[in-house]
């Protein structure tokens, strides 16, 4: 398994992109403005984008493993590279993610705990409902990890 920066032609990772935010429009607020890495293991299964909120805030703006390749650890791999490539830089990393029975455990389970919520978030921001196992993901939920 490898990770590398990339800062070129970060579109040709659309795909995944889309994955983990499923409006074009949103990712193009992030993307250029913030770091990607890609997770390669016998090719691309992951990527994730962070980016400088000043104050010592890193926050990960979409973090997304190919659904074949799930639960085999790159998330975590890639979170935990995520942490330590910026540790000394930063002092806190910060997520955003739905109110998701899937999504804010695997995070909790990645050392983050609670900060705060953005309440419809999603309605406000989003061209059509966002669904994620069932539920209708309406609130932002921030999470954080000291780094």
């Amino acid at each position: 398994m490898k990770i590398h920066e990339i800062s070129e032609n970060k579109k040709q990772h659309l795909d995944l992109l889309l994955l983990a935010d499923e409006q074009e429009s949103m990712i193009d607020r992030y993307l250029e403005r913030g770091a990607m890495y890609v997770l390669e293991d016998n090719g691309v299964q992951g990527v994730c984008v962070v980016t400088d909120e000043g104050e010592g805030v890193l926050e990960v703006k979409n973090i997304a493993i190919r659904p074949e390749a799930q639960k085999r650890g790159y998330g975590k791999a890639m979170l935990n590279f995520v942490a330590d490539t910026y540790q000394g830089r930063f002092h806190t990393l910060l997520v955003g993610t739905g109110d998701s029975p899937l999504t804010v455990p695997f995070y909790e389970k990645c050392g983050f705990t609670y900060s705060h919520r953005i309440e419809n978030f999603f309605s406000d921001h989003y061209d059509h409902p966002i669904f994620e196992c069932g539920v209708q993901l309406t609130d932002m939920v921030y999470l954080e990890k000291a780094l």
